[in-house]
């Protein structure tokens, strides 16, 4: 899932600093706002838009899954932009997006520009001709900020509808570094590694793993990422593609394998829900709690996005010496490092001049710069530097993202017919946690891939 829209779907419904992805939480619906601006400036600091033009008296809206602080930080960052453009940018942020934006869209009120965190959803507007093809502008932004892989996922047919916005890596396993210390414990390298660790760590009367995959009608997105996580490193990226696209079905023995290869974890009571309670316990535990017993010691590891350094305790320290930080998910190769990642894209329903500008104005890299200088937030966009992230994960994730010999793919339920993505992937693995077995969740998720 995406920052935000995982609920992914990475929807940040903290009251913190959030970093949306995605996941796409619970919550209201934030009420439609304009962005200060909606005046001309000749003021020295306008001349750094000055390529965007004059729009006095001109208004696009914005519709988006990315809500709460997170929501005000953007509106923050594009506010000088607004101010000297003479936009007025109203934008309205909800945990509802994935419904409500067909809802607007049918009933003949789509936004101008909408924020999609699912690739596939996206995809279902675009071929509904609802979209309108990015400027040739956005198009150039695009190539020189951001790799094939990102592009392609804004593309359908052939056409290319938006550029990326913010990211997260989802291929974290958090810990305490004081913990790890104290009790002589290193940073595993390989699967194997990790799995020994688990063993040790369970030997101590710690409950090494601590999960939550609450997340109101989103709920079972965090246990998907699991799956797509180990799915990228068990059968490569080419596979994963095939996956996605159900050429390789979902309860091919591959995918069987690696589903239960993440229960070995998350199914085994000797090694969850530290700090919660059995393993249904993770079923009801919100994602947003989930790492926080790392913090009180009741357990050491938790899988989840970069995203969720905006959920520890107030004061808690991100850092590799701090009170938590966050390494790679080993596979069995520690020469082959793929990453799970997501996203959004700005699409847009209109192409009126001031539209367009907005979308190019949010392709460049001074968007994203200005928006990290607010606080936590990661791109994949080149050309942004990492060293001004707010905290160390960002830097890293950014990097990564930003390597070209990284092999990256995006969130699999974000890309697959949302029918399956946005349901019932996240509705049978909630099932799978709650104690159904691998080959009938498979089978049912299987089968519920759009025939046609």
């Amino acid at each position: 899932m995406s920052l935000l829209s995982r609920p992914n779907r990475a929807v940040l419904v903290a009251g913190t600093i959030g970093l949306a992805l995605v996941a796409t939480a619970c919550g209201s619906t934030e009420e439609a706002k304009p962005s200060a601006g909606g005046g001309s400036s000749t003021s020295p600091e306008c001349a750094a838009f000055s390529q965007y033009g004059k729009h006095e008296g001109k208004t696009v809206s914005i519709y988006s899954p990315i809500r709460d602080a997170e929501a005000d930080l953007f509106e923050q960052a594009w506010k000088p932009f607004a101010q000297c453009t003479g936009i007025k940018i109203t934008y309205e942020g909800t945990g509802e997006f994935e419904a409500q934006i067909q809802v607007r869209a049918d009933g003949g009120n789509p936004p101008d520009i909408a924020f999609f965190p699912q690739p596939g959803l996206l995809e279902r507007f675009a071929k509904a001709g609802k979209l309108k093809p990015a400027s040739e502008e956005v198009k150039k932004l695009t190539a020189e900020g951001w790799s094939a892989d990102w592009a392609k996922y804004a593309t359908v047919d052939g056409t290319f509808y938006g550029a990326p916005l913010g990211a997260s890596v989802k291929s974290f396993v958090w810990y305490s570094p004081k913990m790890f210390t104290e009790k002589g414990w290193a940073v595993p390298k390989t699967w194997d590694e990790l799995m020994t660790l688990s063993t040790t760590i369970a030997g101590t009367g710690i409950k090494p793993w601590c999960a939550g995959i609450e997340s109101g009608d989103a709920t079972g997105w965090p246990a998907t990422d699991w799956i797509e996580d180990i799915l990228l490193r068990e059968i490569g990226p080419e596979g994963y593609d095939d996956w996605v696209t159900h050429k390789l079905p979902f309860n091919d023995p591959k995918v069987v394998a690696a589903v239960d290869k993440v229960g070995a974890i998350l199914k085994n009571d000797k090694f969850v829900n530290g700090g919660y309670g059995p393993v249904k316990s993770i079923a009801s535990t919100a994602f947003q709690e989930g790492g926080v017993p790392i913090t009180q010691g009741k357990c050491a590891l938790h899988r989840q996005a970069s995203f969720y350094a905006n959920f520890w305790p107030e004061g808690t320290k991100v850092a590799e010496d701090g009170d938590v930080f966050a390494f790679y998910l080993p596979g069995n190769d520690p020469a082959k490092k793929p990453v799970l990642g997501a996203g959004e894209f700005v699409a847009a329903f209109a192409d009126r001049p001031e539209v367009q500008t907005v979308q190019a104005y949010l392709a460049s890299a001074e968007f994203p710069a200005a928006r990290m200088k607010l606080g936590t937030y990661v791109t994949a966009r080149k050309g942004v530097d990492p060293a001004n992230a707010q905290n160390p994960i960002d830097k890293l994730s950014m990097e990564m993202l930003q390597d070209p010999s990284t092999i990256f793919r995006f969130d699999g339920s974000d890309l697959m017919p949302a029918a399956v993505g946005a349901g019932t992937f996240w509705k049978g693995m909630t099932d799978w946690i709650n104690g159904k077995d691998t080959k009938t969740v498979l089978d049912y998720i299987d089968a519920s891939w759009p025939k046609s």
